[in-house]
């Protein structure tokens, strides 16, 4: 199993930005990746479109609002991983009420390719997404 993990250090409080990324269908609102989220399942499960037209649909596995993270896993994806499991926290920074650290993590079996090549797939997709969250934060 691979796994890999990405974390940035954004301008805003810890609940500001857990406002805006704590809600699993709120992708759109930060992601520009993924334009589209439909709710399935009473929202445990969501239906993303990327601007390909690929078709993502993850399950909630884990919610926890007060410790402000979730996790999810991918039931169908065009990447060429399995069993992945993914978790997007944010935590305080220590004596700072205007800073938060956001880490997105997964793990996942390679299919098809190497565990190094699945590993900067998903560490170029958190980075890449970490970026657009702090633009979005900071508009």
């Amino acid at each position: 199993m691979a796994s890999t993990s990405v974390s940035r250090v954004l301008p805003a409080s810890p609940q500001k930005v857990w406002d805006l990324i704590g809600g699993f269908g709120a992708l759109p609102d930060w992601l520009p990746y993924i334009p589209e989220s439909t709710a399935l399942e009473g929202g445990r499960v969501r239906k993303l479109a990327n601007p390909d037209g690929d078709v993502i649909i993850e399950r909630l596995v884990g919610f926890n609002e007060a410790e402000r993270h979730y996790t999810y896993a991918i039931l169908q994806a065009p990447f060429p991983v399995t069993g992945y499991l993914s978790t997007l926290r944010v935590h305080p920074v220590e004596d700072r009420d205007d800073l938060a650290e956001v880490q997105w993590s997964g793990r996942f079996t390679p299919d098809g390719v190497s565990d190094t090549e699945a590993e900067e797939l998903f560490a170029g997709i958190y980075a890449d997404g970490l970026d657009a969250l702090h633009q979005a934060l900071a508009a």
